[in-house]
């Protein structure tokens, strides 16, 4: 039995009942029977009393009413059954859901750590925007005169315009028509940008804040009493967040990270994270040699890409960093001037899962103008919902905004991992079929 704010948790091998607790007299006391056979409450005999047993059945949760202070066993006559059913997946959600919230709160204050060690400055901007970007593959969901930011990006760069240099940004996005395992209407970005600098250096902070988070959610799970056992399993960490290298792990933290496991399979995440070409990626996967024509073919690109590329990226033994995309999935990257075919884009995959969204930031105004120009015609021709043009956004670009990297990355995703659950809707309080 165990204390979770103010509900007293009962729990025995097979059940798990929710007490509270209604007012105190002298009573026989109800206690569970650890690893009985039924999974009932039994009773207890106290000061003579009497009181009878409530019928429960194994699978059972019941909720009591709870006023002042629990103990491993209350009376009888100082609970109320105020509802019954089966054991649900909404109850097994609610046993989780304290231990998943302390790690999101670890996972918080190691990005933070991370961030203000650097001199990043946290930052804040709208939620509620009336120009919510013009993604082609990203629609925005509306809101009062406006609509949901799919990324802060816009907002942000134009702090970097006004003199900011190094900010970050923890905050909520909202997307259109995305559920499943691995996506949710509503999560959680963790966005920053660094003026004067480039896609490699933006890679190197996306490992040091992969290794942070994934450092403190492992320690805090393996921790004594953090209830956290049936949620997250495999290698630890150092939990500070704060000092020593850039992954903030001391040694014996570096030798669990590279232990770390996913669903049963051992990843690397204390040597250096692999970096792959996309041209690479799909020569070597897909047998697709041409990279350039292949991206004239966007339905065949995309299939290539989730039926065989992805695939073979889970089956690496480390995270990998997937970079050089064609210039026609990179609408706010710059050119590469290695390769002008593709963009400085990077997305880093671990365990199969993409985790992030980085570039070296377009900051010519007029190609960013075109382009938007460009995904406004094609959203039309395809029945998609147009939005404004962010001319507030672009005028900034036409001030002058310093050469930049960037990357907004998923936080719900990396603490699905750390805390190796299966989706999202694990680590998340209110998921949407929850909300």
């Amino acid at each position: 039995m165990a204390i979770q704010g103010d509900a007293l948790v009962i729990e025995d091998a097979q059940a798990s009942l929710t007490a509270r607790l209604v007012s105190s007299s002298s009573a026989p006391l109800l206690s569970t029977r650890a690893g009985s056979s039924s999974g009932s409450l039994s009773e207890t005999r106290s000061r003579g009393s009497s009181a009878a047993r409530p019928e429960l059945s194994l699978g059972q949760l019941v909720i009591l009413r709870l006023v002042g202070q629990g103990a491993d066993c209350f009376l009888a006559d100082q609970v109320e059954v105020v509802g019954a059913g089966r054991l649900t997946p909404g109850g097994e959600h609610a046993r989780r859901l304290g231990p998943a919230l302390k790690a999101r709160a670890r996972a918080l204050g190691a990005v933070r750590a991370l961030f203000d060690a650097q001199g990043f400055l946290e930052v804040e901007t709208p939620v509620r925007v009336p120009c919510p970007g013009l993604d082609l593959y990203v629609d925005a969901l509306p809101a009062h005169e406006g609509w949901l930011i799919t990324s802060p990006e816009h907002h942000m760069k134009r702090l970097l315009v006004a003199g900011a240099r190094r900010i970050y940004q923890i905050t909520r996005a909202s997307r259109a028509e995305e559920l499943g395992p691995l996506h949710e209407p509503e999560f959680t970005l963790v966005e920053w940008y660094r003026a004067y600098a480039g896609m490699s250096c933006v890679m190197a902070d996306t490992e040091a804040l992969v290794r942070r988070v994934v450092a403190a959610v492992r320690t805090f799970a393996e921790s004594p009493g953090t209830g956290a056992a049936a949620t997250a399993r495999g290698a630890g960490g150092d939990s500070s967040g704060a000092g020593g290298d850039s992954s903030g792990a001391d040694s014996d933290s570096q030798a669990r990270l590279s232990d770390f496991t996913y669903q049963g399979r051992r990843y690397d995440l204390a040597a250096p994270f692999l970096r792959l070409s996309v041209r690479e990626a799909f020569r070597r996967y897909a047998g697709e040699p041409d990279l350039s024509r292949l991206a004239q073919d966007e339905d065949r690109y995309f299939d290539l890409l989730v039926s065989q590329v992805e695939p073979a990226l889970r089956e690496l033994s480390q995270p990998v960093f997937l970079y050089g995309y064609p210039l026609s999935q990179a609408s706010l990257a710059r050119p590469d001037p290695s390769d002008p075919e593709t963009a400085e884009r990077f997305e880093l995959y671990l365990a199969g899962v993409e985790l992030c969204n980085g570039f070296g930031e377009l900051n010519d105004a007029a190609e960013q103008r075109r382009r938007y120009e460009a995904a406004l015609r094609e959203r039309r021709a395809r029945g998609m919902p147009v939005y404004p043009l962010d001319e507030r956004f672009l005028a900034a670009l036409e001030e002058g905004m310093p050469p930049a990297g960037g990357n907004a990355l998923g936080l719900d995703r990396l603490l699905m991992l750390a805390l190796d659950a299966p989706a999202i809707t694990q680590v998340l309080a209110f998921p949407t079929a929850r909300a």
